[in-house]
């Protein structure tokens, strides 16, 4: 069968022998090598910018695919022109009958986490499924989206930006659709750790400037006091539970550079295609503070089985 497709590694400045490596074995893969790390969504930004398809695929550094990965992404994303995002199946490489992520979830308090994290993988299941979004360690993408709203949000850096691209698909009118037979085994935060001060910096700022890129308006003001209530206790909880101050700097930053989050939002508000209310359709209730925590019940019993 011809292998219709094309590889594109972007090196961020990695000194452990990954270029020569790939150049020795995979002499097909272009490569496009950096001489500092830019970040997941600049990389990402980079190869998507110098290909040619009608559809992108992203892959993490921390992944491994099935054979038929991609073939499926495909097929489910060629059925429906209205879809403009695939998510895969990605499972845990240390407990690979667990699910890391079936795609991307959101509360209206504007907590994102994994869709089905930690839930037991059903080999068999088939059946396509609608989601907010893909997470963009394995990913597909429609070009004519891209080309509409935009790639990733280079200023992120990293964490959230594939949650600000699915919510900015989302409301110009595009669809994300889950697709089991997409599988992939995934090293969760092999790169930035889990748990780590850069990670959750990151992850308070970023998450800053989401709701404040994406919240659709009249709700934003329903909401916010929920959203502040539950931001106070993720950020007490980190303070006084694991001595944290991070999540606390990251959001601080993010305040700090509202006018430029809020000049993207107006453009956000521009391409809009969908109603207010229908821009609602696919971000889940809010759910009790300890309902919450139980989100990311498989990845803190992973990292103490590490410890």
């Amino acid at each position: 069968m011809k292998k219709d497709f094309e590889i594109i590694l972007v090196d961020n400045g990695s000194t452990d022998g990954s270029v020569d490596f790939v150049r020795s074995h995979y002499p097909q893969v272009r490569l496009i090598l950096n001489q500092h790390n830019l970040g997941f969504a600049a990389a990402n930004n980079q190869a998507i910018q110098t290909s040619v398809s009608e559809y992108i695929a992203t892959l993490n550094n921390d992944t491994r695919a099935d054979p038929g990965w991609l073939a499926a992404l495909v097929e489910a994303m060629k059925a429906y022109p209205n879809v403009g995002m695939c998510a895969s199946k990605m499972l845990l490489a240390d407990r690979p009958n667990m699910i890391d992520s079936a795609g991307i979830a959101i509360d209206r308090a504007g907590i994102a986490w994994d869709h089905l994290g930690g839930s037991m993988d059903d080999p068999g299941e088939t059946s396509l499924q609608p989601v907010f979004g893909p997470c963009a360690g394995a990913a597909l993408y429609r070009r004519t989206m891209l080309d509409q709203i935009g790639l990733f949000d280079e200023d992120f850096f990293a964490y959230l930006e594939d949650v600000d691209l699915a919510w900015r698909g989302q409301s110009a009118g595009w669809q994300a659709l889950f697709v089991p037979r997409a599988r992939v085994y995934h090293h969760h935060s092999a790169t930035g750790k889990e748990g780590s001060p850069f990670k959750n910096r990151l992850l308070g700022r970023n998450k800053v400037w989401l709701i404040m890129k994406n919240y659709p308006t009249p709700q934003l003001w329903r909401y916010l006091p929920l959203i502040l209530l539950y931001d106070f206790a993720a950020v007490s909880y980190a303070a006084l539970a694991r001595h944290d101050l991070n999540p606390l700097r990251g959001r601080l930053a993010g305040f700090r550079s509202l006018p430029t989050a809020l000049r993207k939002r107006r453009e956000i508000q521009r391409r809009r295609r969908v109603t207010q209310n229908d821009a609602m359709y696919h971000i889940a209730p809010v759910e009790a503070p300890w309902r919450v925590l139980m989100r990311y019940r498989h990845l803190r019993s992973a990292d103490r089985d590490a410890g």
